[in-house]
């Protein structure tokens, strides 16, 4: 149990990554916040956790307020009274569309989740850290942190800015105790590629070297694993979960 008696907060944990990282934090005994603006599907991961035996918590947050990422930290602390680690996982991913005509909202809505709410969620984190004497930020960016993609200007200027964000904490708190890795995911099986037609999810398979796509387990379980002490020498990394995908 490395995380056993850790707290820690899952930010878009209703489903997808969020809800596999939240799972695999409670399997390795933290005491799970799990965050979403969804309060039916994050209530579902809490009822999922507790069945398995764990122990989770539901409050409702919208990262791209930061007065809701603040009261979200705040929650963690009134109710386990400390915060230990927290997953920035929480964002979306604007339908494709040519750079030139991506209108000012879609790159402001885009933006306010995948980056704003990064930066909110950091803001009101450290300090909550700081008074356990350090910490672990763990936050989800994506292939797309490291390499462009078709249409999609916005969620890869704010994968790559996390990634900087990351690098940041690593400068600015690492004397303090207080570590962050950047955590980049291929296509991954949250349920959301049935949408696609057979040939584009068949194309995705083959983009990776692996020949398939991620499973929401395979990224949980790594980001409950760096989340631990044993990984305290790394600090401000990036660290692709992608079956190959930027080796080529």
């Amino acid at each position: 149990m490395p995380l056993e008696g850790k707290v820690a907060l899952v930010t878009g944990a209703g489903a997808g990554l969020g809800r596999s990282i939240a799972q695999c934090y409670a399997q390795a005994g933290a005491h799970v916040v799990v965050s979403d603006i969804n309060d039916d599907t994050g209530a579902e991961t809490v009822q999922l956790i507790l069945n398995a035996g764990g122990t989770a918590t539901y409050h409702h947050t919208d990262v791209s307020s930061p007065e809701e990422s603040r009261g979200l930290v705040q929650f963690a602390l009134d109710t386990y009274g400390r915060l230990d680690i927290a997953c920035n996982n929480a964002g979306i991913a604007p339908p494709p569309t040519p750079m030139a005509e991506i209108s000012t909202d879609l790159w402001r809505r885009t933006l306010s989740i995948d980056l704003d709410g990064v930066f909110y969620g950091i803001k009101a984190q450290v300090p909550a850290m700081l008074r356990n004497g350090g910490g672990t930020i763990i936050n989800i960016s994506s292939i797309l942190g490291q390499v462009a993609f078709p249409g999609l200007a916005p969620y890869v200027a704010a994968k790559h800015a996390v990634v900087g964000l990351t690098k940041q904490i690593a400068v600015d708190y690492a004397a303090q105790n207080i570590r962050a890795i950047a955590v980049g995911p291929a296509f991954i099986k949250t349920g959301l590629e049935m949408a696609l037609d057979e040939k584009t999810r068949a194309a995705l398979d083959m983009a990776h070297p692996i020949e398939r796509m991620g499973k929401p387990r395979e990224v949980g379980e790594v980001v409950a694993m760096i989340s631990a002490d044993q990984w305290s020498f790394v600090n401000g990394a990036y660290l692709p979960i992608d079956g190959g995908y930027l080796s080529r």
